[in-house]
Order: C-alpha cells, then sequence, then structure tokens
C-alpha cells in the first residue's frame, strides 16, 4: 500500500509532510520536477527532517551549464552515482576551481560560494544533499521548473522566464549571479 500526500505544487505526492514519520520510497518514487533538461526527484527535504537537510538527486543529458548561484546560509554536496559532471565553485576569496567528477567522485560546496555544474555525459545522475542554518531549498525546483509524474526526462527543455527566477531568492536560499563568469577554461 502506498500512502499518498497532497502539497501545494502537487495534487500528490509519496512523501509525508510532517516530521518524524519514517518512510520508504522505491527508486524514483520521490517529488519530481523537470528543470531544464534534467529530472530532478526530491526523496527527503525541510518539511521531513525539520529543515536540517534534504535528498535529491539530479539526472540529465549531456548539456549547458546550469546557471551559476550561491545558498547564502546552505552546504550542498554532489556525489555522482552516474556519468559524468563537471562542477565550478569560487571560494569566499575568489578563487575559481573545476572539476570533471565521474561515478563515485564528491563534491562540496560551501554556504555563500558561487557554484555552477554542467552534466557531461548523457545519463548522468547526481545525489545532492543540502543543509545549513538557513533551511532547505529543494521545494525550489518543482516551484521553477514544472511538477511532473514522469520518470524521464523532459521531451523539450523547460526554462523558466525571469520573472520566475525573480521570485527565487524571496521563497528559498538561492541566490542567481547571472552576470558569474568563470575564469576556470571549463
Amino acid at each position: 500500500m502506498t500512502m499518498e500526500f497532497a502539497r501545494p505544487s502537487r495534487a500528490r505526492s509519496h512523501i509525508p509532510t510532517e516530521p518524524g514519520k519514517p518512510y520508504f520510497l522505491e527508486k524514483g518514487m520521490g517529488d519530481r520536477a523537470h528543470l531544464f533538461t534534467d529530472l530532478v526527484t526530491v526523496y527527503a527535504g525541510g518539511e521531513q527532517t525539520e529543515n536540517a537537510f534534504n535528498f535529491f538527486t539530479v539526472e540529465g543529458p549531456r548539456g549547458d551549464v546550469i546557471p551559476a548561484h550561491l545558498h547564502p546560509d546552505t552546504y550542498e554536496v554532489f556525489y555522482i552515482t552516474d556519468g559524468a559532471v563537471r562542477l565550478f565553485v569560487e571560494d569566499l576569496e575568489g578563487e575559481q576551481q573545476e572539476r570533471l567528477l565521474t561515478s563515485g567522485d564528491f563534491g562540496f560546496v560551501p554556504k555563500n560560494c558561487p557554484h555552477a555544474y554542467r552534466i557531461e555525459r548523457h545519463h548522468s545522475r547526481v545525489v545532492g544533499v543540502a543543509a545549513g542554518p538557513g533551511g532547505t531549498f529543494e521545494r525550489f525546483f518543482e516551484n521553477l521548473g514544472v511538477p511532473t509524474d514522469s520518470l524521464g526526462l523532459p521531451p523539450e527543455p523547460y526554462v523558466p522566464g525571469p520573472h520566475k527566477f525573480a521570485t527565487v531568492p524571496q521563497r528559498y536560499d538561492v541566490r542567481f549571479l547571472p552576470d558569474h563568469r568563470w575564469r576556470t577554461g571549463g
């Protein structure tokens, strides 16, 4: 038997909305959203962890760089389970680095550090975890993107309009940096 829970952005979810309830999810059965060319699946978030952390996956084809952004109060990790992802990050002193991460590799981004990534191989998957005093940002994906029941990638890329990007910093711990330039060469 599968329980279903509603939340503001979707008619049904397999994730309980309150903390303190154990639950299990089959592969891919978290809350899914299409954003850009990717499928994002949230398995646990602020509602379940009292805003301690979130846990999600991002799957996608080889593509463009995800826009540069930072999280003022959130630490983020990237763990690659399949494929290859290039992670771009800038520390608090302005030093930029990039690294090609492949299956089994891990990347850590401290709070307030600009970062971006690009999926370098088709069928790549990133496991993401974010935590920090600012809460969690996982509902950002379905609010900037489009909630979906599909287990696959979007048939067409979904690029949100500027008005959607403008609402993100007020609601989630994500600040986009449209003029940011990477000097690392990748």
